[in-house]
């Protein structure tokens, strides 16, 4: 048999028996140790030789370490080998001609290792004190980067074969692969630690509790017999932290009510989590009398009414608590979710740090909450909220300058229904991103109706949510809408109150820009109600303060109100901003505003909101 035809053959059954040991399952299940424990005892037996190791680079590639070395005359020392051992550490600066050569060449096949120009650096510390005499290296990857060696040594001089150095190569193959499956298992073990966990706690998120309370629900009535109890915690006026010292102090309180909730010590506790901006909830197992739980939810607010210490200042909470049972209140976990919510807003609306148990009053109230919510998914479903419409007036209350757009529906039991009535449903309901499109869409459809019969409506104003500046993709959305109905953007203006873009500065400020850039402008609805910022303001791109009609209302008589007013027309005249007055209900409100030089009104005095033929009809009839 020619050479040739016996290094096919030895190629042959050195990759079958690699073949054999990395498909096996029990390979595939072991840790990362045992796995390279059987690859480098696979090539000491496959290639005759006495030591077989795994060598990294730290990620600072200034030497490479040891992480496991299988040595057959030393059986003891077959382990992974601790990296701060300046034995098993090789530095880049002691043996610059290796290192030179594993980057470019690769694979170091090396007959005469203690006097080859790549490998003799390592004659005195390291070759001669192991004896050896061959080395066969091949580089294992991370990705396109070079992570490691695989280092096969022989205590013979011997001229490394190519079914040698193919075994070697593969041998390293394999364990990059295994970096490869192992960086993925991080990835995918972070990917889920995100979607499954609070950045800011730590803690479950909601959809973790789903889980949870959906395994806990099945295995009570599998058995039949258990009970749980569910805590919802809402944490009161948190918005005055926000708004008072900003985000960032907010957060620095829910981080630390996360802490304090997560370490507290109670019977029964199963589980917690942060269920949205200011709430966590708490699941109780088993110990849920309410005489119990009666001590449990004093325990957990006597703990958040702790001083927080924020920004030099000790800062004092509190929290509201509703609670629902299964069994008992409940049959499935999204109704001991919708309960213990509900349960909690009616703690809220007694008076807040308290709590309440869920009961009959509150399930007739949540249950007509519900179907309102319902009925609100079907209304949106089918674009049927309606549209009204008030004029806001020029500064002498004579002209119409513009329109401002306020939903409305018409429902199928109930009649008319204000905003009031049905937006907090939204909010809670995660629909208000949907419920703004659907205003934009409709208010573009009836622009364009009027268009059509020769009628030229003036700039609508539409209202903006704090939902919807938050998206990223709303100026799309409003270009999309806008084309659809051949509708120029620069035909509206968008309205958003102050607390709308107390979030996320750097989306907003985005978001709000490209609606610009799209042709609309911006106001600054209810301004002085909330707490924004002369830098923000000056930094967005507004065009218009509408002042909100609680400082209206005892004009000309209130002296705060006069001169807040006076102020704000001050503060939007050093901003070149025009001014809106809403609210303006009687003649000595526009004779006031109109001498202190208010340029628009708005309110009762001229109209009170109407459907769009209405206004039509009204104001550009023939």
């Amino acid at each position: 048999m020619s050479p040739a035809m016996r290094d096919s053959e030895v190629l042959v059954t050195h990759h079958k028996a690699l073949m054999e040991l990395t498909h096996n399952n029990g390979f595939i299940e072991m840790p990362r140790p045992r796995k390279l424990a059987a690859l480098a005892e696979l090539c000491t037996q496959r290639l005759g030789i006495k030591r077989a190791s795994v060598w990294l680079f730290p990620p600072e590639r200034d030497r490479i370490s040891c992480e496991w070395l299988h040595d057959e005359e030393q059986p003891g020392r077959n382990s992974c080998v601790p990296q701060q051992d300046s034995g098993y550490n090789l530095f880049r600066s002691d043996h610059p001609e290796y290192f030179q050569a594993i980057t470019a060449a690769r694979v170091i096949a090396v007959d005469d290792a203690q006097n080859d120009p790549r490998t003799r650096s390592f004659d005195r510390d390291y070759l001669s004190v192991q004896n050896i005499h061959a080395m066969l290296d091949a580089p294992i990857f991370d990705g396109e980067q070079l992570s490691g060696v695989v280092c096969l040594e022989s205590h013979e001089r011997r001229e490394w074969s190519v079914p040698d150095i193919s075994l070697a190569v593969a041998i390293a193959d394999t364990i990059s692969l295994m970096n490869t499956h192992e960086a993925w298992l991080r990835s995918k073990r972070a990917l889920d630690y995100v979607k499954r966990y609070d950045s800011l706690t730590g803690l479950a998120n909601i959809d973790s509790l789903r889980d949870r309370l959906g395994h806990l629900v099945r295995k009570i009535k599998r058995r039949g017999a258990g009970s749980l109890a569910l805590l919802w915690i809402d944490v009161d006026r948190l918005k005055v932290i926000n708004d008072g010292l900003g985000p960032q102090a907010g957060d620095q309180v829910i981080a630390d009510i996360g802490q304090r909730l997560n370490e507290i010590q109670l019977a029964g506790k199963d589980f917690i989590a942060r269920i949205g901006g200011d709430e966590f909830a708490m699941v109780i197992r088993n110990y849920t009398l309410p005489e119990f739980l009666e001590e449990v939810t004093e325990e957990i607010q006597s703990r958040i009414r702790k001083p927080i210490r924020v920004s030099d200042q000790d800062l004092n909470v509190s929290a509201s608590m509703g609670i629902c049972h299964f069994p008992g209140d409940c049959q499935e976990p999204e109704e001991l979710l919708r309960g213990a919510e509900a349960a909690m807003y009616h703690a809220k609306r007694q008076g807040r740090d308290r709590s309440t148990l869920f009961d009959s009053e509150i399930q007739m109230t949540a249950r007509s909450r519900f179907a309102l919510e319902s009925e609100l998914r079907e209304t949106l479903q089918t674009s049927s909220l309606d549209v009204f419409y008030q004029p806001i007036m020029d500064r002498m209350g004579k002209k119409v300058e513009s329109l401002e757009a306020l939903v409305r529906w018409h429902h199928p039991t109930r009649g008319w229904l204000s905003p009031i009535e049905f937006l907090d449903v939204a909010r809670s309901a995660g629909l208000m991103y949907k419920l703004g499109a659907c205003v934009l869409r409709r208010v573009c459809e009836q622009w364009r109706e009027a268009t059509d019969r020769g009628i030229h409506v003036p700039t609508v104003s539409v209202n903006l949510s704090a939902e919807q500046v938050l998206v990223p993709e709303l100026p799309k959305l409003v270009k999309q809408i806008c084309n659809e109905q051949q509708m120029p953007v620069s035909a509206l203006q968008f309205e958003v109150t102050e607390d709308s873009i107390q979030g996320d500065s750097g989306v907003i400020g985005k978001v709000l820009e490209q609606l610009v850039d799209a042709g609309a402008e911006l106001a600054i609805d209810d301004f002085g109600t909330g707490y924004s910022s002369l830098s923000r303001l000056k930094s967005l791109p507004f065009s218009r303060i509408k002042i909100d009609r609680s400082f209206i209302n005892n004009l000309p008589d209130d002296e705060d109100d006069c001169a807040i007013t006076l102020s704000i027309i001050g503060l939007a005249r050093g901003l070149g901003l025009s001014v809106v007055a809403e609210g303006v209900e009687n003649k000595a409100h526009e004779a006031w505003l109109f001498e202190k030089g208010c340029d628009y009104l708005q309110g009762y005095l001229y109209s009170k909101p109407l459907p769009f033929s209405e206004i039509i009809g009204r104001y550009y009839s023939d």
